[in-house]
């Protein structure tokens, strides 16, 4: 049987709109979130927090969703010096429109920006702003002042363009201010102020918005704590895919946190989740796959599902698929692949005694071969 254990805190991260590489923001959940721990025969494997994978994701101002931009013509944007955030943020992916095409009617200037042609983006979208009121030109206007994409970086610039921008109506624009009024980007850190914005964001549609606003009714800093208003804005945000919202509302629903205590909806929650990508609830729905809890047991899918948030480089899924691997459960047992898993999650730092004895027990040559292909794993190699 695999049983949780209590971790001092999870990590959720706040959603962002921007495309530079964002760091991830460690939140305190319900009093603590329960992550996998494996009860094998031979020992206890220690626990310890898969760290956030951080993001190069950019949200579309206006919301939509699409591809990330490339930034090949403009080398010398990603080496400009870029002002440190106060406060880490991770990003949520959020898509863009289809590409415009010659005689089409795609968007010009976004078109230009998912291409990495910010030059040519700014100067479509300065036109088309300066012609009238176009919130998604000025949206993108204070994208590329925030992150230095083709003109120098500039928050203040980037702050009167997103004001004008939701003053026009984007959605985007307000989730955007929210976020850099949340870490002081181009105005004081305000996190009340940046609450104010990301609802008006949110009661227009924005799912990113909603996910932020239960965030911070959940840590309860600045903002009261309320666990029921978290987990409404949660659900407003998983009902529209964000795998975030999923996730943490897989929490509350998990612990009876602002919520009712309803483990199989939890279990669609983390699920949901877990297919978009979220590696956390990987790991956490393949323990509830193993125990059937909260969904029919199938020690065959959780095997699979830990294997994934494995390769994703999660070191507790190493560690439990490395278990599986060694005692045959829901997958062929295969000790020298499970010696191999069990090295890469140790020298991410989280050992374990009886995979130890696992590898200890190996012939030479494949205790060998698990430490050649763990290092070619580590390394990066397959």
């Amino acid at each position: 049987m695999m049983s949780a254990v209590r971790a001092p805190f999870s990590r959720l991260r706040f959603a962002v709109s921007g495309s530079a590489v964002l760091l991830a923001l460690a939140v305190a959940v319900a009093p603590s979130l329960a992550y996998a721990q494996a009860q094998q025969p031979g020992g206890a494997a220690s626990s310890t927090q898969p760290a956030a994978k951080p993001a190069t994701k950019p949200a579309k101002p206006d919301g939509k969703a699409g591809n990330k931009p490339s930034a090949k013509p403009d080398p010398k944007a990603a080496q400009r010096p870029r002002e440190p955030a106060p406060m880490p943020l991770l990003g949520l992916q959020i898509s863009y429109p289809s590409l415009d095409t010659p005689g089409g009617s795609g968007d010009l200037a976004y078109g230009a920006y998912q291409r990495g042609y910010y030059v040519s983006a700014f100067n479509e979208a300065l036109k088309r702003a300066r012609a009238g009121t176009d919130p998604a030109a000025m949206t993108l206007l204070g994208e590329l002042y925030s992150e230095g994409l083709g003109v120098p970086l500039d928050p203040k610039k980037a702050i009167e363009w997103y004001r004008k921008a939701a003053d026009a109506g984007s959605s985007g624009a307000l989730f955007a201010l929210g976020n850099m009024t949340l870490a002081g980007r181009g105005v004081p850190m305000d996190e009340v102020a940046a609450a104010q914005l990301f609802r008006q964001a949110a009661e227009k549609g924005n799912a990113g918005a909603a996910y932020n606003l239960g965030l911070l009714y959940l840590q309860g800093r600045k903002v009261p704590k309320e666990p029921s208003e978290a987990a409404r804005w949660f659900e407003i945000a998983a009902a529209k895919d964000v795998e975030d919202a999923q996730y943490a509302l897989g929490v509350l629903l998990k612990e009876g946190n602002g919520v009712d205590k309803d483990v199989a909806a939890a279990a669609r929650m983390m699920g949901a989740a877990a297919r978009l990508g979220h590696v956390t609830a990987q790991v956490e729905f393949a323990i509830m796959q193993f125990n059937g809890t909260g969904v029919p047991k199938d020690e065959a899918a959780a095997a699979a599902m830990f294997r994934k948030a494995a390769l994703a480089g999660n070191a507790i899924a190493q560690n439990r698929y490395a278990r599986l691997l060694a005692v045959g459960r829901g997958v062929p047992e295969d000790k020298t692949k499970a010696a191999a898993w069990h090295l890469l999650a140790k020298s991410r730092g989280l050992g374990d005694p009886m995979l130890d004895d696992v590898v200890a027990k190996l012939p030479e040559a494949d205790r060998k071969k698990a430490q050649a292909q763990a290092a070619r794993w580590e390394s990066g190699r397959s």
